[in-house]
């Protein structure tokens, strides 16, 4: 039996009836002509965009900070007023 892609109440391949699968999961979409849809493939998309990103962020949690917080506390054992570099925003001195 065939699955359907469902966008907005409407199945994106503009097949009708009462007795059609349909589902917003990506993985479980049988129908070639939904998984050829654009809306369709812009779901995909937006789906492995949104993973890549979630990805990268618990990635770049462990390494970004560490050497952020240890440039923050060498900057602020420095004697006199020291600039932040840029990306330090909302505080012009340590």
């Amino acid at each position: 039996m065939l699955t359907h892609f469902k966008v907005a109440g409407h199945l994106a391949c503009g097949h009708h009836g009462d007795n059609l699968t349909s589902t917003v999961e990506l993985a479980r979409v049988k129908c070639r002509s939904c998984r050829g849809t654009d809306a369709f493939k812009a779901a995909r998309k937006d789906a492995r965009n949104a993973a890549r990103r979630s990805a990268r962020k618990a990635k770049g949690m462990r390494g970004v900070n560490g050497w952020r917080i240890s440039w923050q506390e060498r900057l602020t054992a420095l004697p006199g007023l020291q600039r932040l570099p840029r990306g330090f925003q909302g505080q012009p001195f340590v």
